[in-house]
């Protein structure tokens, strides 16, 4: 995939509630700009949106925490780890990043779509423009995925349960994360599955317990970006994949028709993974949305 050294980016580290929180920083070394905040999905950490964080960097002070329980990032110090605890956390976490609201935007990736959505409704100070890369439209436990969704809630529930030796190798085991990047990836292209493969090898086991997992699972079922679909009052741009199995094109249309100030667009021989398999299209889409860079993104 990547074909050059990436550019370094920068690590820091914060303390809320008593937690240290692990966050990369991409483009300008310059805290007086306003920052887009990127925010990952379920069981990922930064590294899933580096390729975009990367080229959206270069002109532009972009900030990449690992969620709470994720990643380098301490669990939160309440449970559960759900979507109200989420939307908490990036409310507090961007109150105390260096000229850090109101962000020029948020961008969220599936689960973090839902996140940055409710950021958005319920803190709609704390970022001027909203970019939702295949946000989640519909419950997984509703429609024709609720019964794959039931069984992979009893596979982290089953996981949870074992001796922690044994649950954690069930969650954390090769073959479940190989087969869920052979079904998540449309590509054709061996390089690209591949390098797919190799980073959810290396990075989907980052959690920091079997609580933390199972807890943001749920949270992954129950939240959607539709919950708060009409309340979202800044612009929003939303790029979704056609073949996206977690969200159809139609019900895509259909949550955008809710959004006041919505874009939709859906990128053809896609499916959730977009932030791998289209990250240079992706990225264009975003700088475009945002306006030039250093304006801050406002409409």
């Amino acid at each position: 995939m990547p074909t050059s050294a990436p550019p370094t980016a920068r690590v820091r580290e914060l303390v809320l509630d008593g937690r240290r929180v692990r966050y990369w920083c991409h483009g300008p070394d310059d805290d007086a700009l306003p920052p887009l905040l990127l925010v990952h999905g379920f069981r990922g950490d930064h590294h899933g949106l580096e390729l975009l964080a990367r080229r959206l960097g270069p002109r532009r002070r972009v900030v990449v925490p690992d969620l709470p329980g994720f990643g380098r990032s301490e669990p939160l110090p309440r449970r559960p780890h759900d979507v109200p605890a989420y939307t908490a956390f990036l409310h507090r976490f961007l109150a105390a990043l260096p000229g850090g609201r109101p962000a020029a935007a948020v961008l969220g990736h599936s689960f973090g779509s839902v996140l940055a959505a409710h950021l958005a409704a319920e803190h709609p100070a704390d970022l001027e423009r909203l970019v939702l890369v295949n946000p989640i439209c519909e419950p997984a436990l509703e429609g024709p995925r609720a019964v794959l969704s039931r069984l992979t809630a009893a596979y982290y529930r089953l996981g949870r349960a074992l001796p922690e030796p044994l649950g954690r190798a069930l969650l954390s085991g090769r073959a479940v994360t190989d087969a869920m990047s052979a079904l998540m990836t449309v590509s054709p292209d061996p390089a690209v599955r591949r390098w797919v493969r190799e980073q959810h090898r290396t990075h989907f086991s980052s959690f920091a317990d079997r609580d933390v997992v199972l807890e943001a699972y749920t949270a992954s079922t129950t939240g959607t970006v539709a919950q708060v679909a009409e309340h979202l009052a800044v612009p929003v741009l939303l790029v979704a994949g056609a073949e996206d199995e977690l969200g159809s094109v139609a019900a895509q249309r259909r949550m955008a028709a809710r959004i006041p100030r919505a874009r939709l667009t859906v990128l053809a021989d896609v499916g959730h993974l977009i932030h791998y398999e289209a990250p240079e299209v992706t990225a264009a889409l975003v700088r475009d949305f945002l306006g030039p860079a250093g304006a801050g993104g406002r409409p």
